[in-house]
């Protein structure tokens, strides 16, 4: 006989974009889960969805964390206030869901990977591709293309103004497409090889010399490890199309992963095997929420948890810091 279970009680933080396209989606469609409250500083974006929802609005989620029995929280905020929301959510023992970035910065991270631990709570960070099965084939692929040396990526879409919104402004996001957009393929990179030994990176937030911000647009990361494997992001939030793409080379064939399609190949680029699925991200994110579900019911590991994020932000602070002082930068050494 099947285990009945109640629904986890759920608060979203944050109405923009991310929570509206994928979180409120999928937790409509997650029987393991049900809203149960939202919040936004914008008092009209609060009316209007807590209208929709049928549930109680908050412009101030502290006030939403005390008056609500929640177990946990979908966090969707600018990046400078994640921080003050975990901190919250962990003084009420309100396990957290929380969009990328893990942290503003490493310092940041370790205090808050300490802080969940001393408080006892999970926390998820939100990394969609992971619960794709396009994605989660890359390793077994991998294994037939004999001894890998080259990773070659590119994540790339237009913003025609990338000053607009909070994410053009660092004191906000904590940086520009590395540690915004580009976390998602940080996070490939580690997922499928591990944390490189040595990484450079050139940054730039000149696309639009017509507009007055400072988070960079475009970034160009190299990467290597002590085994002889090395590669390179694209990274861009004005360069179009939008592409997602990242092919890695063996001594006997390629991997070619895009969004909805991975592909293993010849060297000479003879298609020996395709799997493709057409998108469906707000099932992703139920995904995520009923696998989170089951981390906060003791049933999984976190895959996503703080201290493995620890490494994103090695790899992201080792992009700024080499970019900084045009110096190759171990982000192993990084403390």
């Amino acid at each position: 006989m099947q285990r009945r279970f109640e629904p986890v009680r759920v608060g979203v933080i944050g109405l923009g974009r991310q929570a509206v396209d994928d979180h409120l989606p999928g937790l409509a469609s997650c029987e393991s889960a049900e809203l149960v409250a939202v919040c936004d500083e914008d008092p009209e974006v609060v009316r209007e969805h807590q209208y929709r929802c049928r549930v109680p609005g908050y412009t101030d989620f502290t006030a939403m964390l005390r008056s609500e029995q929640l177990d946990l929280v979908v966090v969707c905020v600018p990046h400078s206030i994640g921080c003050r929301v975990i901190e919250a959510a962990a003084e009420h023992r309100v396990h957290v869901l929380k969009e990328k970035p893990f942290a503003t910065s490493l310092a940041e991270a370790r205090e808050l990977a300490r802080l969940c631990e001393k408080s006892g709570i999970e926390l998820m960070v939100t990394l969609q591709r992971r619960f794709n099965p396009i994605y989660m084939s890359f390793p077994q692929l991998a294994d037939q293309i004999g001894t890998p040396f080259v990773i070659d990526a590119r994540y790339t879409l237009h913003i025609a103004d990338p000053s607009e919104g909070w994410r053009g402004d660092i004191a906000t996001a904590g940086g520009g497409c590395v540690i915004d957009m580009g976390y998602h393929f940080i996070d490939l990179v580690l997922w499928y090889f591990g944390l490189p030994d040595l990484i450079t990176a050139d940054l730039s937030a000149v696309a639009r010399p017509d507009r007055e911000y400072d988070a960079e647009d475009t970034a160009l990361v190299h990467f290597s490890y002590d085994s002889g494997l090395y590669g390179s992001i694209l990274m861009s939030r004005f360069i179009g199309p939008k592409t997602e793409d990242l092919r890695l080379i063996g001594s006997k064939g390629i991997v070619h992963l895009e969004r909805g399609r991975i592909r293993r190949l010849t060297n000479d680029g003879r298609v020996v095997e395709s799997l493709a699925r057409e998108q469906a991200w707000p099932s992703a994110a139920a995904s995520q929420i009923e696998f989170f579900r089951r981390v906060i019911a003791g049933e999984r590991p976190n895959p996503s948890g703080p201290r493995q994020h620890l490494a994103h932000m090695r790899f992201v602070t080792a992009c700024y810091q080499s970019a900084r002082t045009h110096t190759p930068v171990d982000p192993k050494e990084l403390r």
